[in-house]
């Protein structure tokens, strides 16, 4: 009886819903024509596609063009942390582990450490990422969620009380607050992960703790791993992927979301908070799911991996919004400021490479390989436009993830894992630079219209 009254409700509440969208849809659609007429910057881009300067940073500089003679010239992309390239960065890693933690150090302090220094800064970070075991109870294990990310906001928000000191938005309180995060973060996802799977998905539950002196890649693959245990290649694979996506200068999404809620003078949770909601969309930080997602379905249409005009048929039909999920996109392909390469698709390519080699997956690396190369060309003969068309760092991170085990519920929490230094860094830039909070303006495009009393409606 109670299940007959519940479907009744919900038949109830369906349709009225569905009146009040009808009136919604109505009365809010503003004439695209108008965004012309005021010149709006939709998007925060200008009519050429470059993003709109609204602030000042030294923490990253990303750079797809050269200035020759007062004429932007496509470059070969180049991406700099604290003004060092990401290659020289990555290059000079020589092996070593703490190759995230290096890098973490750069981008909140502005300069590479001292051995002794790097030593000393891992240190403290080990000390911080123990959770205790009532947050894990309390907080990670109970109401579960499907998408790791809102799970994620849950679990930072909730850090918020179990800070005596949650409100103090000074440097040294934000440095400390900001590096306890960092360092509990991967923790977080991994244990909200087995969560997810055991109480949503029947999976034993096993969580084990993480283990001081282990790299935060190593750390990772420790955790979430049955067996714990790991390659030294995929260590220094995953290393690569979480330094390559620390930052990204100051205008992607997120990091703009923590600017802006920064500026409103708010606390350091509610900032993080905010920059993971921005990541989980599929326009930013869910990227990289989504492009794995088209080469599963690439995958299952194509039955020669090695015919490129099967395979250029294929993709034309992507274009053309004919297959796939009908968005006319490639997804990993294209970037808002790389013109002929993006350098972290260009090392990470390299390293997956080398993990395709040992996983014995050398022929899955030269399908994508071969889709990256017949996109770059097919997209702007599609498009009939002359730019050229690069892949972006999303291409190969979804597959060096499924190499390492990686589930692909964590494809985005991992990218927020990787991102958390860049937002600190962003954040605390704020904090110590600027005292306005940040305000747009939006123009109003309607009409002025005269009250009505409630009888006369």
């Amino acid at each position: 009886m109670e299940d007959n009254n519940n479907e009744t409700r919900d038949e109830y509440l369906n349709a009225e819903f569905r009146k009040l969208e009808e009136e919604l849809m109505k009365n809010h659609r503003i004439d695209p024509n108008l965004y012309l007429e005021y010149d709006v910057k939709r998007g925060l881009r200008d009519a050429g596609g470059q993003g709109v300067l609204t602030g000042l940073t030294e923490i990253s500089d990303v750079c797809g063009y050269d200035l020759i003679n007062g004429r932007r010239v496509p470059s070969q992309g180049r991406l700099y942390y604290q003004g060092i390239n990401i290659n020289d960065i990555v290059a000079g890693l020589k092996g070593r582990r703490f190759g995230f933690e290096e890098t973490i150090y750069l981008l909140l302090f502005g300069r590479l450490p001292k051995p002794e220094e790097l030593e000393q800064f891992c240190n403290v970070m080990f000390e911080l990422q123990d959770l205790s075991g009532r947050f894990v109870r309390d907080v990670v294990m109970k109401a579960s969620s499907s998408n790791i990310m809102n799970a994620l906001q849950r679990c930072i928000l909730t850090l918020y009380t179990y800070d005596s000191n949650a409100e103090d938005i000074s440097a040294g309180n934000v440095l400390r607050q900001s590096m306890d995060l960092i360092a509990k973060f991967p923790v977080i996802a991994v244990y909200s992960y087995h969560a997810y799977r055991h109480f949503r998905k029947g999976d034993s539950l096993l969580i084990r703790n993480p283990q001081k002196g282990l790299s935060m890649a190593e750390n990772l693959l420790h955790i979430l791993r049955a067996d714990g245990k790991y390659t030294e290649l995929e260590a220094k694979v995953l290393d690569i992927a979480l330094i390559l996506h620390a930052e990204h200068g100051g205008g992607n999404n997120s990091t703009f979301t923590t600017h802006v809620v920064t500026s409103s003078g708010t606390d350091t949770y509610s900032s993080v908070a905010a920059s993971i909601g921005s990541l989980k969309g599929p326009r930013h930080g869910g990227a990289n799911l989504k492009a794995q997602e088209m080469f599963d379905d690439i995958k299952s249409n194509v039955k020669d991996w090695e015919n490129e005009e099967e395979l250029t048929a294929y993709l034309k039909k992507i274009l053309n919004k004919e297959a796939f999920d009908h968005s006319g996109l490639i997804y990993g392909m294209g970037h808002a400021v790389y013109t002929l390469s993006d350098p972290r698709e260009v090392i990470l390519k390299q390293f997956a490479k080398a993990l395709a080699e040992e996983k014995g997956l050398s022929e899955e690396f030269a399908f994508y390989d071969r889709i990256e190369r017949i996109s770059g060309e097919l997209i702007p003969e599609q498009r009939r436009f002359s730019k050229n068309v690069c892949a972006n760092v999303d291409f190969y991170s979804g597959f060096v993830y499924t190499m390492l085990g990686i589930p692909k519920e964590l494809f985005t929490p991992l990218f927020a894992i990787a991102r958390m230094p860049g937002w600190c860094s962003h954040r605390l830039e704020e904090l110590l630079n600027t005292s306005k909070i940040i305000r747009p303006a939006y123009k109003y495009v309607g009409k002025h219209t005269d009250f009505t009393p409630f009888e006369e409606r």
